[in-house]
């Protein structure tokens, strides 16, 4: 209007216009801030929080069960069923249950959980300790229905993944139910960001409570646990996926990683294994010279399964809620966080901080409250981010590795790939 004032977005416009972690984080230092100059407030503010770790409460279960049904409904594409399908599926199986026997490894030996204040959590005591007959048996569940309502993990990842079976073997009349899957992970997908929205005041109210009861003591976990992630990238790298480079896909480590570098970039940059995928076909294609037919079949399979970061996560992190929740593992309890935390990776959907969500799988298992579980969850979603991003370079990694991997078995990949090729014929050398 002529002589009046000119208007820009309004305020919640702008508010969402800012990138989630920012407000995150936002959250975080206010949170701090009332805790260290007003605890007083914190209590007033603490519904807040309650309300938040319900709602991650709400949606484990559906995640769990529509992400790892879809996920094995993913795979009914017939390219994906024959010998390179299976190869893939038992190379990812290999490679993610060593990311989270690294994970727990890294937990036991450093210990970041130890003494972390989850909002005022009380040390859980488990009751009476199941036989592993009666884990084992329990594993197929009498009622379903009962199963989802009680939140046994590892009876509705056996039934999620029994359910995505039957739907594949139902062939066309099992493609409705299939495409119902799909679409039910979408919807869940944008019920989760309507939940993330809550996450900068879920936050706020958390770690303004932790820090009245416990002072800026509370974050000397979390640097440990950042510092577990890091270590835990590495050793998977350097201990699993450069071996198999070496003896199984026969390549040159050195060209590999060269090769390597854009992906693994992207990785860190985006947090998401779905955005490196075009940069992997190029790499894979055109510097690794892996034939078009492999890597466009692997590839894919990987960004949905290949989630070593991920499991690596998920096992270093159920053995830090243990440890902040005063409860001591036995070897049975262990046994079963390596079972359970390689499905659970497995069926990891594309979500942001999906990890979170699936530690309840893991920890359910071993006979931890989903309210714990939660607050866990709660304390550690605001530095997710960087831990997210740091996570999917080991992901990133091994979907590389078993797509070498794979050719190679399969024979499917030009003599140029191995190590005879000279070193002036090397595409990556002649690279600029």
């Amino acid at each position: 209007m002529a002589g009046g004032r000119a208007t820009g977005p309004s305020l919640p416009r702008r508010w969402f216009a800012i990138p989630l972690w920012r407000r995150v984080v936002g959250g975080l230092l206010v949170g701090v801030l009332l805790g260290l100059f007003w605890p007083a407030a914190a209590p007033w503010i603490a519904f807040v929080g309650e309300v938040f770790v319900r709602l991650i409460r709400m949606l484990v279960v559906p995640i769990v069960f529509v992400s790892i049904a879809s996920g094995v409904t993913a795979l009914a594409d017939p390219r994906r069923l024959g010998s390179v399908g299976g190869r893939t599926v038992m190379l990812f199986a290999a490679t993610t249950a060593c990311a989270v026997s690294i994970g727990m490894a890294l937990g036991l030996l450093i210990g970041p959980g130890t003494g972390a204040a989850l909002g005022g959590a009380v040390p859980h005591a488990l009751g009476e300790a199941k036989s592993l007959h009666d884990q084992l048996i329990g594993i197929v569940p009498v009622n379903i229905v009962a199963a989802l309502v009680e939140g046994d993990m590892l009876a509705i990842i056996f039934f999620a993944m029994l359910f995505g079976f039957g739907v594949i073997l139902a062939g066309e009349e099992g493609r409705p139910m299939a495409d119902m899957l799909q679409s039910a992970g979408r919807v869940l997908f944008h019920l989760v960001r309507i939940v993330m929205e809550i996450t900068p005041f879920g936050v706020l109210a958390l770690i303004a409570k932790a820090v009245a009861d416990n002072g800026v003591a509370v974050f000397n976990n979390i640097g440990w646990l950042a510092v577990c992630v890091l270590l835990g990238v590495v050793a998977q790298i350097l201990l699993v996926h450069l071996p198999l480079i070496r003896l199984v896909a026969r390549l040159s480590v050195r060209r590999f990683f060269r090769a390597a570098v854009d992906p693994l970039l992207v990785a860190f940059s985006t947090a998401s294994s779905a955005a490196t995928l075009p940069v992997a076909l190029r790499v894979a294609q055109e510097e690794l010279e892996i034939e078009p037919a492999i890597a466009s079949t692997v590839l894919p399979i990987g960004a949905s399964i290949g989630k070593d970061g991920t499991a690596m996560y998920v096992g270093l992190l159920s053995i830090f809620s243990l440890q902040a929740l005063g409860v001591e593992p036995d070897r049975s309890m262990l046994a079963i966080m390596l079972l359970t935390g390689s499905l659970a990776a497995f069926g990891t959907a594309p979500i942001p901080s999906a990890s979170l969500f699936m530690l309840a799988a893991v920890l359910s298992a071993v006979g931890i409250a989903p309210e714990h579980t939660a607050l866990v969850v709660g304390f550690v979603l605001p530095f997710d981010r960087l831990l997210d991003m740091t996570r999917t370079v080991a992901s990133a990694s091994a979907n590389l590795t078993v797509t070498a991997m794979v050719a190679r078995q399969e024979k499917m990949s030009p003599a140029g790939m191995t190590d005879a090729i000279p070193a002036g014929d090397d595409p990556v050398s002649r690279a600029p």
